[in-house]
């Protein structure tokens, strides 16, 4: 098993790649499609150094794994899908995930059932990349739709932990829940302490280098969220607390239109162009429910 690991700067996002050596099969992992919100200009050069560091090693793509359906980045899975002829999976909570932002953006017709996805992800699923077994871990508590792929002493786990010293997502998104949260990470918490937990994001202090991975038994000694001792009721005191300063990501509206789609842009209008949508003078909690002043 090799791992390869490609930070993106501008939304702290870890892109893997996961390979089979011996066969050459290779799974990529939370793909990046970089944004520009003022420009609405969209850039793959990060994406394409993660293909083409495939490529140099004579490596095929046969999977594209989400974690979750991200709102801090645009997923390149679409791009990946069509360049490489590779399949798309994510957790069977997308569709709950599809009609909350459905709601949202007004989409009527969008699908919601996930068939913009090849493969929808259960707990114990498991998936084949030449002589490598992924095992689906359900993870939800950030997002409905969070997983985490299992496979020997390595687990890429989304947004369920960062490092150390950064603690845990938030858990205030729809369908996002802090008792979840807390019941996923000591899952990860039950693996061999030695297992490698691998971002989805960090974000260094400047000078200092991103952290892709932690193991087990240093985040259950060092996480300043969740290590050993903290118990359930005062991990959700304290997460939904800090939730309550947050403020929305930044690329959260563009970022979950082209998430919920499997990473593809919304179709062109009859001028040849794809549009985002900003919902005005609504929250997203007020969208969902279908509240009206």
């Amino acid at each position: 098993m090799e791992i390869r690991s490609f930070h993106e700067p501008d939304t702290g996002t870890w892109t893997y790649l996961l390979a089979d050596p011996d066969t050459g099969a290779t799974a990529v992992i939370d793909p990046v499609w970089v944004y520009d919100p003022v420009s609405g200009q969209t850039d793959r050069d990060f994406i394409d150094t993660v293909l083409e560091s495939a490529r140099a090693n004579g490596w095929r793509i046969e999977w594209v794994l989400e974690t979750h359906a991200h709102a801090d980045h645009l997923s390149a899975a679409e791009w990946v899908c069509s360049a490489t002829g590779a399949s798309l999976a994510c957790g069977a909570g997308i569709t709950s995930v599809q009609r909350n932002f459905a709601r949202v953006f007004n989409l009527p017709d969008l699908p919601t059932d996930g068939r913009q996805f090849d493969r929808l992800l259960r707990g114990g699923d498991t998936l084949q990349l030449g002589g490598l077994r992924i095992r689906v871990i359900e993870t939800p508590g950030h997002t409905r739709d969070s997983i985490t792929y299992l496979v020997g002493d390595a687990a890429f786990i989304g947004d369920t932990l960062f490092a150390p010293g950064a603690g845990t997502a938030r858990c205030d998104f729809p369908g996002g829940d802090a008792g979840l949260l807390y019941d996923s990470v000591m899952k990860l918490y039950d693996l061999p302490p030695q297992t490698r937990l691998f971002l989805c994001h960090d974000y260094p202090a400047e000078g200092a280098q991103a952290v892709c991975g932690v193991t087990v038994a240093r985040s259950r000694a060092e996480n300043i969220h969740i290590r050993d001792g903290v118990d359930k009721a005062g991990f959700v005191a304290q997460r939904e607390a800090r939730d309550e300063t947050l403020g929305l990501p930044r690329l959260i509206l563009p970022a979950l239109q082209v998430n919920i789609l499997g990473g593809g842009a919304p179709a062109p209008e009859d001028n040849g162009v794809s549009y985002l949508k900003i919902p005005l003078n609504r929250t997203i909690e007020e969208l969902i429910a279908g509240d009206e002043e």
